[in-house]
């Protein structure tokens, strides 16, 4: 088995199987038993249920049937039409499911060798940054003779009740999977990133060029490997599981299978006045209850659509809980998206590759403020800088920047009372470019970005950044509110993240001989103005070095301009109070810079800390 899989409560698949064989028994879980404590975590209903195997439900039990299909899932009477919504989307990317399913022939019943089955199943999740394997029996909860949770339309197929029940093992108990979000699930899966969208607030029911911009964003997302589910929120008015007059439910996760640009049939070409329209296939867990709005099953519209192009977009007319729509009604009628970005970082790819960094950290209280991590929010201004303070590097001109942030799991806490996400989000800081140790006080530092906060698993946030060091702060909403977290952040090139942990420079031997550092000095340098030409075009390629000691710091080049805009900021810890901070302007050349003037602060404590323009002297 690969190193980088950790075994939840250290069960070994293969020495668990191997005994159960020796010993001519089937495995029975004593970490997960086919009792109610494994059901339940509150309630408790009145209908007694009975656990039962494959082998009492069918004469010919099998984990998978002719492969794994979005229309194997049914929900049952568990409220996690999340979780089967995310096995939807997983079913439709074989190279996913065979990673959550591992050697899916080994585990299968092999019915010539009997004496070879031992009743125990294997299944993966990425969980908080690495992947867990998970042994079940294959004990499951019936009524009647019949599954009551997720199960196949196929009555002998047996692969998703089997990794429902994994999946309830982490989470405690089967009630414990009751209400969440499909992209939790399906990053439980994948390992990929989540990001939550609402459409209401983007007005993309609306703005036909956001829908737009939506729709290519979404197909690029579902041709790359991704994953998306939408719902329709309860705070919509409408209470959970109503149904709509078009027949959508609200407050149940849809997966999203297709996404496609349909041609047009002759006949329409003039009333749609468009060759193409922008559809979209989503599928009810429930394996029924359809839309049927314009492009439903069975619709006077699809008359008008080739025979060949219905046969490629696999259009089946029955109850099945798989239909069409519209983009644009899709984008009136649902309220809430769930995307998963599976993000490439392999060399080998013709996409776009990033370079991922990943730290693990976590808030935690302490009554010395130097030591407290969970400040809170930034409207937190006396505790918002005692967060955990993360570093990072934008080396090129502009790049953009993806950050993903998950607290732990929390469903496991259910029991105790404290099953519910905790509201999170992070800000990022624009700060000194030579920047090594914590930030104390905000002053040349300026907010770039603020992700949503949200009490989802995880929040995310695309965002293009100009060269320059960045500080990433991740908090939660409230100051004092202690949890793990794991923070992933992919740029085009190496960012260099690292956790900033040292308030201010060691003493050491040395500094003791030359003295600690007396004073701290901050500068911004916004702009030049004037400057003289170096080229026959009437520009020049400008650059500012700081120097302060002996400690210097240059800013990125300016090219082609007489007017820089630096925007660069510089810290300095001072042991010679009276050494002065130069201030030299350079022109960057291919042989030899070209000095252009320069300007001298005494950066004495009372200087004015409001800006000021200087004159480039020499």
């Amino acid at each position: 088995m690969s190193a980088s899989v950790k075994l939840f409560r250290e069960q070994q698949y293969h020495e668990l199987k191997a005994q159960c064989i020796q010993q001519g028994r089937l495995f029975e879980d004593p970490e997960f038993p086919a009792s109610d404590e494994s059901l339940y975590y509150q309630s408790k209903p009145k209908d007694n249920v009975e656990w039962k195997r494959p082998k009492d439900l069918c004469e010919d039990p099998h984990l998978l049937v002719d492969g794994i299909s979005s229309h194997d899932l049914h929900q049952g009477k568990l409220g996690n039409c999340w979780f089967v919504a995310a096995c939807s989307c997983l079913a439709l990317r074989k190279s996913l499911w065979q990673q959550v399913i591992p050697d899916c022939k080994e585990q299968e019943w092999d019915p010539k060798n009997p004496g070879k089955y031992a009743g125990i199943f294997r299944f993966r999740f990425w969980r908080f940054g690495e992947w867990t394997e998970v042994v079940v029996d294959d004990l499951l909860p019936t009524k009647n003779g019949e599954l009551i949770y997720c199960h196949s339309n196929v009555r002998n197929e047996f692969w998703s009740a089997l990794l429902e029940k994994a999946y309830a093992k982490l989470a405690g108990s089967y009630e414990a999977l009751d209400g969440g979000c499909a992209a939790e699930a399906l990053v439980d899966f994948t390992g990929a990133v989540a990001e939550s969208i609402s459409l209401e607030e983007g007005k993309y029911g609306e703005v036909i060029s956001e829908q737009m911009k939506l729709f290519e964003d979404l197909m690029k997302v579902h041709e790359r490997g991704g994953f998306i589910s939408c719902s329709i929120s309860e705070s919509s008015g409408r209470p959970s599981e109503a149904e709509t007059e078009k027949g959508l439910i609200v407050g149940h996760a849809y997966s999203v299978t297709a996404i496609r640009k349909l041609r047009l049939g002759e006949r329409l070409l003039f009333s749609f006045k468009a060759e193409k329209l922008f559809m979209i296939r989503l599928r009810n867990p429930w394996g029924r209850k359809e839309w049927h709005g314009a492009w439903s099953d069975g619709s006077e519209e699809w008359k008008n659509v080739s025979d060949s192009e219905r046969k490629s977009l696999g259009l089946t007319v029955g109850n099945d809980g798989e239909f069409w729509m519209t983009f644009e009604d899709w984008c009136k009628n649902f309220t809430d998206v769930d995307i998963c970005r599976t993000v490439n970082t392999s060399f080998f790819s013709l996409h776009k590759t990033w370079e991922k960094e990943m730290m693990f950290g976590a808030w935690a209280k302490h009554s010395e403020p130097l030591l407290n991590r969970s400040g809170g929010c930034f409207d937190n201004r006396e505790t918002f800088l005692q967060n955990p303070q993360y570093l990072f590097d934008v080396q090129k001109a502009e790049d953009e920047v993806l950050v993903s942030l998950q607290q732990e799991d929390r469903r496991q806490y259910k029991k105790e009372g404290k099953g519910d996400n905790i509201t999170i989000g992070f800000e990022i800081l624009k700060v000194e470019d030579n920047r090594r140790f914590r930030l104390h006080k905000l002053t040349v530092q300026e907010r770039v970005a603020t992700s949503p906060y949200s009490n989802t698993r995880s929040v995310f946030l695309r965002r293009s950044l100009p060269c320059g060091r960045y500080v990433l702060v991740p908090t939660t909403y409230i100051p004092g509110v202690p949890t793990r977290f794991i923070l992933r952040l992919y740029t085009d090139v190496p960012s260099k993240l690292r956790e900033l942990k040292a308030d201010r420079p060691k003493m050491t031997c040395w500094s003791l001989l030359s003295g600690y550092p007396r004073r701290v000095t901050q500068i911004k340098i916004h702009s030049a103005e004037g400057l003289q030409t170096q080229d026959r075009s009437g520009g020049a390629d400008p650059y500012v070095l700081i120097k302060c000691e002996n400690h210097s710091q240059r800013s990125p080049v300016q090219h082609d301009t007489t007017s820089p805009v630096f925007n660069t900021q510089v810290i300095f810890y001072r042991r010679d109070v009276d050494s002065p901070v130069t201030v030299q302007v350079w022109n960057s050349n291919l042989l030899r810079d070209q000095f252009l003037g320069q300007a001298v602060l005494a950066a004495a404590p009372g200087e004015p800390r409001e800006p000021r323009t200087l004159r480039l002297r020499g």
